[in-house]
């Protein structure tokens, strides 16, 4: 996917000299030396990482790690100290105060940990207020706010208080507010941190949901690795007001840069996250469907096994031979199509491990990993159990 949003160098000291105190750090700093020493607060130092059109970049880290600071950045809340930040190509660190106004009415939207809605209006009214400021008329305000209510669940509660709303239901509301202006950018900010567990698994699912018919640019900001790798396409983890690793979840799980990362993603569920893909293995033994009995029953034998996957010519895969019946096929001059086992279970290679296990009990042959109908590789038993360590 194209590049939405460019961050290079990024950097932001809070103080009225934080260029000056910038240019005296290195990579290596103390973040609290540095504020006794200059009165100054190093908010992000040199972050730079970019964002793809449709994806969720999520950016994790601890309180103070700078990770919020970083996200108001993205729409110039906080004007960065130096670097430069592009949303489709246009640096808008050099933007006029109207061009920036333009973005954060049009282009661009923001959901708070803590709501930021109107307790004086209704849900409707707190919905389509940012297009009310837009210009819009009252009528098609109203309707488009509708829609964004609907989308979220909370029809039937348009009329209701804000007061009167749950925490979770509250949320929904500011999640519709930022949709209703259809921006192409969502910035959320610890946008679930205030819910209770069960609510909070039920907003991440909504967000999810929401993403598949919507496909926006959405950078989301929290403090909770589960959450971090349930909904990110990508993670970048932040300590110290720096970016120490961007990827997939899978990625930082299997390869993590530092020994910081490690202590950081230490109990998290590796079977929610890791996919077939990492665990699975090309088959030892692997014969065609034009190859005959005997072949099967030699290529068994010369890899300890007692079973074969088939494919034709095109690679697709067709199929299980068994010892047992190889042995009767050739006994009965029987052609290797005639004992193919089909009941094996297919997975694609993005399935994850969590998915993969209860298949596993049920089936006496290890799983085949295809794609397109082509056999990429097979998951046993063991890798599983593996995984799980």
């Amino acid at each position: 996917m194209p590049v939405k949003i460019e961050v290079k160098q990024v950097s932001k000291i809070f103080g009225s000299k934080g260029s000056k105190v910038l240019e005296t750090l290195g990579n290596q700093f103390d973040k609290q030396e540095v504020m006794q020493r200059t009165g100054h607060v190093v908010g992000v130092h040199d972050a730079t990482f970019s964002v793809n059109t449709g994806e969720i970049f999520v950016i994790i880290g601890l309180s103070g790690s700078g990770k919020s600071t970083l996200i108001r950045c993205l729409n110039l809340l906080h004007r960065p100290t130096a670097g430069s930040i592009e949303i489709d190509g246009e640096d808008i660190c050099e933007y006029s105060r109207d061009q920036l106004r333009d973005l954060r009415r049009k282009k661009i939207a923001m959901v708070f940990q803590n709501f930021a809605l109107l307790p004086h209006k209704n849900v409707i009214d707190n919905v389509s207020f940012g297009l009310r400021v837009r210009g819009e008329s009252r009528p098609d305000s109203r309707q488009k706010a509708l829609k964004m209510i609907e989308m979220v669940g909370l029809s039937g509660y348009e009329n209701e208080p804000i007061q009167a709303l749950s925490g979770g239901m509250k949320q929904r509301v500011g999640l519709a507010r930022a949709l209703a202006n259809d921006p192409e950018i969502l910035l959320m900010d610890e946008a679930f941190s205030a819910l209770d567990p069960i609510v909070r698994r039920d907003m991440q699912y909504e967000l999810l949901n929401l993403q598949q018919k919507l496909q926006k640019t959405i950078v989301f900001i929290t403090h909770d690795i589960q959450e971090a790798f349930k909904i990110g396409d990508r993670v970048a983890i932040m300590k110290d007001s720096k970016i120490v690793q961007v990827g997939t979840p899978e990625e930082i799980l299997t390869s993590p840069a530092n020994e910081y990362v490690e202590r950081f993603i230490t109990g998290v569920d590796k079977t929610q996250v890791l996919s077939v893909k990492s665990i699975m293995h090309l088959p030892g033994c692997l014969v065609q469907l034009r190859d005959g009995p005997k072949l099967a029953l030699q290529e068994m034998r010369m890899n300890g096994v007692s079973s074969a996957f088939v494919m034709d010519q095109a690679l697709r895969f067709k199929g299980i031979v068994n010892l047992q019946d190889t042995l009767q096929a050739i006994k009965d001059k029987q052609p290797l199509e005639s004992i193919l086992v089909h009941e094996v279970i297919e997975v694609e290679p993005s399935t994850t491990v969590s998915d993969l296990v209860p298949l596993a009990q049920k089936s006496p042959y290890p799983i085949a990993v295809t794609e397109n109908g082509r056999l990429l590789g097979i998951v046993t038993k063991s890798a599983i159990l593996g995984s799980l360590a």
